[in-house]
């Protein structure tokens, strides 16, 4: 995983819903950016996906920007090309960008190893939390619930103008599908 404190790699990507190129720049929040890696067809992401809507409804009014990245592979994995992508955002009502990494540089970038994989960027785009949603785990004999209190935890922090903990668990998930 990239170290905490390392400046948010740059990128232009091309958004599903907007049909645009964005920027970090273009969409980084006023206090915090939140990127995450996900695809359509991981049964962690589907897991997630409600706590994740709950979670950029509460959080988005307070100057945090979220950004959906997916760097799958689509020649292997055709689910999750940029169509369906923009029709798994519109099915979970989310209005935040949906970026597709058709390259795999950013994924490299950043380290992302799995879907979902977190990550929480300051106002400063210095990264400050990265790993999972919370521990909950999708077909688990004894499930934990879905609270997002990992990540909530860090941008609770990050609001509050106070140290996001060092203690972070990272992201278990689908791996990325990695072009051969």
């Amino acid at each position: 995983m990239i170290n905490l404190g390392t400046l948010a790699p740059d990128f232009n990507l091309f958004d599903t819903l907007s049909g645009k190129n964005l920027s970090l720049d273009k969409i980084k929040g006023e206090k915090a950016t939140v990127m995450m890696f996900i695809c359509n067809h991981c049964p962690y992401v589907i897991h997630v996906m409600p706590e994740i809507a709950r979670i950029v409804k509460e959080y988005a009014s307070k100057g945090v920007a979220f950004v959906a990245i997916s760097s799958n592979d689509i020649l292997k994995y055709p689910q999750d090309g940029p169509e369906a992508m923009k029709e798994f955002m519109e099915e979970w009502k989310l209005d935040i960008p949906y970026l597709f990494d058709e390259s795999q540089i950013v994924a490299k970038a950043y380290d992302a190893a799995c879907t979902p994989d977190f990550y929480i960027f300051s106002e400063d785009l210095k990264l400050k939390y990265r790993g999972r949603l919370d521990e909950s785990r999708p077909r688990v004999e004894h499930p934990q619930p879905l609270t997002g209190k990992d990540l909530k935890g860090a941008l609770n922090a990050i609001l509050a103008n106070q140290m996001v903990s060092e203690i972070q668990f990272p992201s278990m998930g689908c791996n990325i599908k990695w072009k051969e």
